[in-house]
């Protein structure tokens, strides 16, 4: 059976990994097929073959269930052309909303079709069940509308304007459009004011009878007595992730001090804080039940005390997962805790890998996506390294060894904490690029407090009345106020976090069997051998272009301009892409993701082109997490990034320097146009090109029209390149005739937004590129591109050399 749902997850994992799915029927049919083989397995006494023949039978299995999943998800789709256009709604508001500066988030459950923006003759569209929607407190600048106070189970009629699962796609970025898919979440968009909308946005029921709506509205309403209790405390996010797993009122700054000290995993509802409630509320069942609950009934006589305690452990398992959001940590958890309670139910003795057998089936049978994420394999991994440390020999779930005190249960954890650390090694730098040194030491201070303290006080405290609820859940915040001190203090150590690369497949298989080695049971011969296949991945360098090559990454950061350029020893980053929340930015949701997983810890150089939000919205979190040696912009003196840059030197033309065989020459702006106060930030934009070998990149930020003459007057000749970032993302100002046959690129780049509110690039203008023979490349279509300056030019596009079949286009 284990070597049946290994095969399982391993074809779940591989059709993930598909550009397109198979059709249904193939798949179907392999299904059906598969099914068969584990019958004739059992007329194989060689225990090899036999464990090979399930295994191959389990990933065709895993692949067929995985593909007919996704056929079923994908299914529901909204059409192409019902994008951006109006339509009304009646549905209910199917998740916990998430209320943040500029309005609200929710998903809602689609009931019918009021009205849409129909033509003649139009029937109305068939749409997806689950949609996840925004209501934002401004339309447009100058007119406001108020957002609904929306709560689980209502039933609204809202009129919103849609569009189709998109999301930025870049190296080692977070795919939002598989996450869309995974959550059954066809499409996403905004609400519409009142004074644009042909009917009302208004509510219509309270609530709608429902087990998912009772659900989520119970979660809502503890995350409100808690927040209640907390007024403007810091740390009531973390108080609400521990209550019902809901995370997103927990700030970066905060996340970024767990995440170094390596605690995260305990700043949710995890499955030690499952395992240890559910434990506790068994143990005071089983107490209970044996004294009969104080009556004169003899509760034991009509079911054993035992299997009453499993019950009640397991039914409490259930709450509280529910109450987590179903998370795949709390899942494998629930599910384990399932099958041991049905083991005791059963009398029956079970050993713990076949629990972790049967968790990881069931996940993956019921989310095959669940593959996709770290959570998954850190989870199971965590699990399985512990198994394997401790010689993957267990007394038995029924009949747990008895602990002789203390010190025993003392230098267990301690040996568990050890074997987790190491163990882990391979797969935290894999997934991240960096494993935590100073988790050790504060997972040793944060698991007892959060686990016995925090998680059960937050728990009580958040159902019990007034003012009681309130006195507990100070003091549990209290508690966490004390940890995030010692947590910060080793978070701000220098040595906190060791850092390289995401390894290739073969150095972590070597670090994979190193710690195997490493971690293995007493009597297996020179274990410390194993060091050696672990260091080659910490000690792991960065990739770097060759002398005379230039690499240009491109970024997909939506609406907004960012471009890593590279040379052998040189790294310069032009713009840094928009602002999309106050924590969040192209800087710390794209580029820094995409400089960690390369092991780059520093810049040489930055250059901001000009102030507008699309071009320096990430700025200020790179230059708080990452060393930049040198910044150039064209802002004016006391701008918070000039002010946060360790050198700081205004754009103009006729700079120019030298990096590993490549010229890097500033054209524009001039002297005059600082001067000047008739021009807005666009004109200013620091115009860069790159050259090397005979090759060039043209990097002009927003300039229009008036800068793109002023250029044709003064240095027309200097102009010419192989690439050009389209001036304003293909803006109707820019792109002049002129300036493209001056420039003459082979590749012309539009950095855009899917759908983006200005409509760039204009037709005309992008049509004005495809008149002149330029091959046109869109980022909304294209995710990231990766240009390659090696004597010749190689282009990469990230959706076709990354493609999935979720993308879809």
């Amino acid at each position: 059976m284990r070597s049946l749902i290994l095969g399982f997850v391993a074809g779940a994992a591989l059709l993930q990994n598909q550009a397109a799915l198979p059709a249904a029927g193939w798949l179907l049919a392999l299904l059906l097929f598969s099914l068969f083989v584990p019958l004739l397995a059992r007329r194989w006494r060689q225990p090899v073959a036999r464990g090979v023949l399930l295994m191959s039978a389990g990933a065709a299995i895993g692949f067929s269930w995985a593909g007919l999943f996704a056929q079923q998800y994908l299914s529901a789709e909204l059409p192409k052309a019902w994008e951006g256009r109006d339509i009304t709604l009646v549905g209910t508001i199917d998740s916990l909303p998430y209320y943040f500066e500029q309005g609200v988030r929710f998903n809602f459950a689609v009931e019918r079709i009021v009205a849409a923006d129909t033509q003649e003759g139009e029937a109305l569209p068939a749409l997806p069940g689950r949609l996840s929607l925004s209501w934002y407190s401004t339309f447009r600048a100058e007119e406001l509308q108020a957002v609904g106070k929306v709560r689980p189970g209502e039933r609204w009629q809202l009129t919103v304007r849609l569009r189709r699962p998109h999301g930025n796609a870049n190296p080692f970025g977070f795919d939002y459009e598989v996450w869309l898919l995974e959550q059954g979440l066809r499409a996403t968009g905004y609400i519409r004011p009142d004074q644009r909308s042909v009917l009302k946005n208004e509510r219509l029921e309270e609530f709608v009878p429902g087990f998912g709506n009772a659900v989520e509205r119970s979660r809502a309403w503890l995350r409100d007595r808690i927040h209640d209790a907390l007024p403007d405390k810091p740390y009531a996010g973390v108080i609400v992730a521990l209550v019902i797993g809901d995370q997103r009122a927990i700030g970066q700054s905060d996340w970024k001090v767990f995440n170094r000290t390596g605690v995260g995993h305990l700043i949710s509802i995890s499955g030690l804080h499952i395992t240890m409630i559910s434990g506790l509320f068994a143990a005071a069942i089983l107490a209970l039940w044996r004294r009969s609950f104080f009556t004169r009934a003899s509760l034991p006589l009509i079911l054993p005390a035992q299997k009453a305690a499993a019950l009640a452990g397991a039914a409490m398992a259930v709450v509280y997962v529910l109450l987590a959001g179903f998370g795949v940590p709390a899942q494998r958890t629930l599910y384990m805790l399932t099958v041991v309670a049905a083991a005791v139910w059963f009398g029956r003795i079970t050993s713990v890998s076949h629990v972790l057998s049967a968790a990881l089936g069931i996940v993956i049978l019921l989310d095959p996506w669940a593959v996709l994420w770290p959570g998954f394999w850190l989870s199971f991994g965590a699990v399985a390294i512990i198994l394997f440390a401790s010689s993957g020999r267990t007394q038995g779930f029924a009949e747990p060894s008895a602990r002789t005190g203390w010190k025993s249960g003392l230098k267990e954890a301690t040996h568990t904490q050890y074997v987790v650390t190491i163990g882990l090694i391979p797969m935290t730098m894999l997934l991240f690029g960096q494993f935590s040194i100073v988790g050790p030491i504060a997972n040793a201070v944060a698991i007892p407090l959060i686990s016995f303290l925090v998680t059960p006080m937050s728990l009580v405290g958040s159902v019990l009345p007034a003012p009681l609820s309130g006195w507990i859940l100070v003091a549990a915040h209290t508690l966490v106020e004390w940890l995030a001190w010692i947590l910060q203090w080793l978070s701000d150590s220098p040595v906190a976090v060791w850092s390289a690369p995401l390894p290739p497949a073969w150095l972590f298989a070597a670090a994979l069997a190193g710690t195997l080695w490493l971690l293995a049971p007493k009597g297996w011969p020179v274990r410390w051998l194993g060091f050696a296949g672990v260091l080659p991945l910490l000690l792991h360098a960065p990739s770097h272009p060759k002398e005379g090559e230039m690499w240009v990454t491109a970024f997909d950061v939506g609406q907004g301009t960012a471009l890593l350029v590279e040379t052998a020893n040189r790294r310069l980053l032009y713009d840094t892409g928009p602002a999309y929340s106050p924590d969040s930015d192209g800087g710390n949701r794209v580029i820094l993701p995409y400089l960690k997983a390369r092991g780059i810890t520093a810049l040489d150089a930055m250059i901001v082109s000009h102030s507008d939000n699309d071009h320096s919205g990430g700025a200020l979190s790179i230059l708080e997490e990452i060393k930049v040696a040198s910044v150039y912009s064209s802002l004016p003196d006391g701008h918070p990034i000039t002010e946060k840059a360790a050198t700081h030197t205004r754009c103009e033309a006729g700079q120019s320097w030298t990096w590993d065989e490549a010229s890097f020459d500033m054209l524009h702006p001039g002297p005059d146009i600082y001067e000047s106060t008739k021009w807005k930030p666009n004109a200013r934009s620091c115009t860069l090109k790159i050259t090397i070998g005979g090759r060039s990149i043209l990097l002009p930020g927003d300039i229009e029209s008036p800068q793109e003459a002023a250029l044709l007057e003064n240095a027309p000749e200097n102009l010419r390149a192989d690439v050009l970032v389209a001036p304003h993302h293909g803006s109707g100002t820019s792109s002049t005739p002129a300036f493209l046959h001056a420039v003459q690129p082979e590749i012309a780049l539009f950095q855009v937004g899917y759908r983006n509110r200005y409509r760039h690039p204009k037709a005309e203008v992008f049509e004005r590129y495809g008149r002149l023979g330029i091959q046109r490349i869109r980022s909304d279509d294209s995710g990231a591109v990766t240009l390659h300056f090696n004597g010749r030019l190689d282009v990469s596009e990230y959706r076709s050399a990354h493609a999935r079949y979720w993308y879809g286009r």
